[in-house]
This record gives structure tokens, sequence and C-alpha cells, in this order.
């Protein structure tokens, strides 16, 4: 029953993280609803009254960006679907161009699974079963839609402003954005994209980014979208990174809650960016994955 119970909890946290990055109208939180209100109301404020403040003030989000080279941590994972709640412990390793790794840990010292992000593959291991998945993103459907990348998921899981398809947010894409006064001291940042929307809130006086949402509308499926919120921050090498994260992603199906609470704040450069695995472990398919969710 627990070795069932590590694999349901490995396939949420899976699933939560696979589908990062699209939107619909419902399952907003409080901050996305402020987001939204905010944006009704910005003609009214004069809080970025000029591009001069406004490239200022994005300037002052994107150098917020960390510049370490590695982020690791313990972490406590929470996933909710629906009335099924899980809670499990796990470790966070990124390093930055190159990995995002999330093991999942059974008993806090078993591994029981592992998500791997490259910037070639995604990378799902199911260590009780001896399984695991391995493709490219243009193979998983909802990556190929919405345009999600591996540069994508880094700058979310960073704490940091991104334009989709660019691996470098540089000046001269920061002057595609636009911001505009929000409510309680925020600020309301945006890119529009085709079919997506992103839209990021960050406090004024820090210009820490506090959320980020992206909303992405199928004609065929329905609407899709994806809450970020970001919490505790914590100093790193002199820049400060998100201790407490919510995720909250919306499908015309279903709703998922992720909460991540990292321990402490590392930077150990002493592993292996690439997981190997052995003989010993047999590739599932990606429908494989996506129906034993849809079945949770």
């Amino acid at each position: 029953m627990k070795a069932l119970r590590y694999w349901k909890m490995t396939t949420l946290v899976v699933a939560a993280t696979l589908l990062v990055a699209c939107g619909s109208s419902k399952g907003l939180n409080s901050k996305s609803g402020k987001l939204q209100e905010a944006s009704s109301d910005a003609g009214k404020k004069t809080v970025i009254a000029d591009s001069l403040q406004k490239d200022e003030f994005l300037q002052k989000v994107a150098d917020n960006a960390q510049t370490t080279h590695f982020v690791t941590s313990k972490v406590k994972f929470s996933v909710e679907v629906g009335s099924r709640q899980m809670t499990l412990t796990g470790n966070l390793k990124m390093k930055r161009d190159d990995v995002i790794r999330l093991q999942l840990m059974a008993f806090g010292f078993v591994e029981a699974g592992r998500l791997e992000f490259t910037q070639e593959y995604v990378l799902i291991v199911d260590r009780i079963n001896k399984q695991y998945l391995k493709v490219p993103y243009a193979q998983l459907e909802f990556f190929r839609h919405s345009g999600v990348d591996f540069y994508m998921l880094q700058a979310l899981f960073w704490n940091e402003l991104f334009q989709p398809g660019k691996m470098r947010l540089t000046d001269r894409n920061l002057k595609r954005f636009t911001a505009a006064a929000g409510v309680d001291n925020d600020v309301i940042i945006s890119f529009e994209n085709d079919k997506l929307s992103y839209r990021w809130l960050a406090d004024q006086e820090t210009a820490r980014i506090k959320m980020a949402n992206v909303g992405y509308n199928d004609y065929v499926r329905g609407a899709y979208q994806l809450n970020w919120d970001y919490d505790d921050f914590k100093v790193n090498n002199r820049k400060v990174f998100p201790m407490h994260h919510k995720v909250n992603f919306s499908t015309p199906e279903k709703e998922v809650k992720l909460e991540m609470i990292l321990n402490y704040m590392g930077n150990d450069e002493d592993w292996e960016p690439r997981t190997v695995l052995s003989g010993k472990y047999r590739q599932m398919p990606v429908d494989d994955i996506l129906r034993r969710f849809m079945s949770l």
C-alpha cells in the first residue's frame, strides 16, 4: 500500500509539473483575482507614469535574478487533486541553463521518483516500479501546443521574468513588456503572445516577483491557467530567493495544487547533472502517465 501511495504521489507531482504553464478562467486564487482587478484599474493609477519609469522598474525586476549557477535544497511537497491530498519530502537541484531536478523521497531516505528537465528532454523515473519516460518536449502534446520549453520552466522555478522562445531576457526583450500600477503597492507586468498571455505581480518597492500567471486558450479543448505564487524570500549570494512556492494549475477537467517549501538555500555543485539508468528500467509511454493521472 505504501509503494502504491508513493507511486500516486510521484504521478501527481509529475502531472502538476508537466502541465505547468497554461491557463483557464476558473480556479483563480486571491492574488490572481487581485491581478485581474488591478489590470482593469491600471489606467487610473500613476505609479508607472511614463516609459522611463517602466523601463527602470522592469530592469530592477530583471536585476533581481540569481547570479549563482546552482540552487539546491531539501523540499517538502504537498499535492492536492480534488479531494485527494498527499505530502512527501524530497530534493530540489537546479543548474542554470542545464537542468531542473526534483527527487521524491519515500520514508525520508529512499528515492521513490525523479523528474528531470534539461534543454533537450523531460525524464520521469518511477524508482519503485523500475519504469521511466524520456522524451523531447515536442513529443509531449502540452509542451508542443503551448510553447513551453526548458527556459520558461527554469524562469518559473527561479522566480524570474521570461520571454517565450528566448534563452535570455535581454534589454531589447524587456522593452516588449508592459508595466502598470496595480493595487496594494503592486505592479502588473504583462506580455502577450498569440493564444497565450503572461502576467507577473511584482512589489513596487523591492521589484520582487510575487506571482507568475500564464493563460492559454485552446479553442477545441478549452482554457487552461497557471498561477505560481512566491513567498518567504531568503538571501542567497546577495540576492533573494523564494522558499515557498504555491502552484495552482486548472484545466477544463481538473485542478491541481502543488506546494513546495524549501528547507534551506544551498548552492551545492557536487552532483551529477544527468541521470543514468540501468538496464533494469523499462520505458513507459506518455499516454500511460496521463491515463494514471486522470484516474486518480
